[in-house]
């Protein structure tokens, strides 16, 4: 059995989203490889704590080596906020391909894993090893009408990131040698590879999402309309754009609708008080309930609530959506290179960019479709399921990982 180096920034298996994925990853390139699995330091408490908890899992533990590696303490006081912690990603990155290569470790296989973005390189090349980069991701800019609606400073923040991406990859040397020297690219969506310049052979579409399948959905309450979102309170997530349509379409039922619409928004953040403002501006505070973060078990359990899923994110993935269809509850999105291509590519539940103030309407329309219309929902529900089941499971990653790594071996 070949053996497999896999760095990952981000490991939680309490957590979902990056630190989710990482978890996940690694337990699915265990399945058919012995793994060697790098980490931050603050990631072994809860890795130690689950595995503990989880004696079932120690066949398969048996088979990862975890190792522990950070930046100096002094290092790490100014990692915050989204500049600076990508600034400090960086310089992880290079410290553990040092790090590794000091080491030598016996492995026939170095792979990347996250955090998932296309503009900083690994250093695992150092290790002479075949390298597997990924799955990273790409999301064009947020459309100029959709963030200014945040203010200037998130105008501006946000096209400082984007200025800060184009120099990476335009003048970024260690970028480059990642490119080349990555035998697969696994890449989360489809814009990731022109923006890299990956020949075909090069690269695969390999999202970073998926879900253990429930072995059963919970079922709606017939009464309620709920349309739910759960994500940070940013501007990348399209929380104003959910209150927005949300309340269009509210204020168009009648009397005796209305006690069965509620929304119901899930997490916190920078966005958050004005959110709760703009809720009692457009008249539906008093039929929102908001609820800040929740750990993972929590929040899958509150997805046999929704009706629908509203998730008008700009980001190139979005973990909640494969666990939102998994349930059997459609994902309301835009037709983008994230979520877009994520939902089933049969749904009808997909928005094309236009205005901010158009897309309202458009995504009122939908909602409304969905509340006057029990079989379009319940056939968009069915197709969600059946989609994850088919596309989005570990279970289908953990062959994908499996192929893939067999195919670098053997070139």
């Amino acid at each position: 059995m070949k053996t497999v180096l896999i760095t990952a920034y981000a490991v939680n298996p309490y957590k979902g989203s990056e630190d989710g994925m990482g978890w996940s990853f690694i337990l699915q390139a265990a399945r058919s490889h012995r793994v060697v699995a790098v980490t931050r330091e603050n990631n072994q408490p809860p890795i130690d704590k689950f595995l503990a908890e989880h004696p079932e899992l120690a066949p398969l533990a048996s088979s990862i080596t975890f190792l522990y590696f950070d930046l100096p303490a002094w290092t790490r006081w100014w990692k915050k906020g989204p500049l600076l912690s990508v600034l400090y990603f960086y310089l992880w990155q290079l410290g553990l391909g040092v790090w590794l290569w000091y080491r030598r470790p016996l492995v026939d296989l170095v792979h990347n894993l996250n955090f998932h973005n296309d503009w900083t390189p690994s250093f695992l090349w150092l290790l002479g090893r075949p390298l597997v980069w990924g799955p990273i991701g790409h999301h064009p800019p947020i459309p100029a009408s959709h963030l200014r609606q945040h203010g200037a400073l998130a105008y501006g923040k946000d096209r400082l990131l984007g200025l800060m991406k184009h120099a990476f990859w335009q003048f970024d040397p260690f970028l480059g040698i990642t490119q080349r020297s990555a035998r697969r690219v696994l890449c989360m969506n489809s814009t990731v590879a022109p923006r890299l310049r990956l020949k075909a052979e090069q690269f695969e579409i390999v999202p970073s999402v998926a879900v253990d399948l429930p072995l059963a959905t919970p079922r709606m309450s017939p009464e309620n309309f709920t349309v739910m979102i759960a994500a940070r309170m940013v501007p990348l997530k399209g929380f104003d754009m959910v209150i927005e349509a949300f309340a269009e379409f509210y204020h168009g039922l009648s009397p005796a609708d209305l006690p069965k619409a509620r929304l119901l928004l899930i997490g916190s953040g920078p966005e958050e008080k004005r959110l709760h403002a703009l809720l009692a501006q457009r008249g539906v505070a008093q039929c929102t309930q908001h609820l800040a973060w929740l750990d993972r078990a929590e929040l899958l359990q509150l997805y046999g609530q929704a009706s629908v899923f509203f998730f008008p994110s700009h980001e190139g993935a979005g973990m909640v959506v494969a666990e939102a269809m998994s349930y059997g509850v459609p994902v309301l999105c835009y037709q983008n290179e994230g979520p877009g291509e994520l939902v089933p590519p049969a749904s009808c539940l997909q928005v094309p960019y236009a205005s901010f103030r158009q897309n309202i309407h458009d995504f009122a329309a939908l909602l409304t479709q969905l509340f006057a219309n029990p079989a379009l929902l319940a056939a968009e529900a069915q197709r969600s399921r059946a989609h994850v089941a088919a596309h989005h499971t570990w279970a289908r990653r953990g062959q994908q990982l499996q192929r893939i790594y067999q195919n670098v071996l053997a070139q």
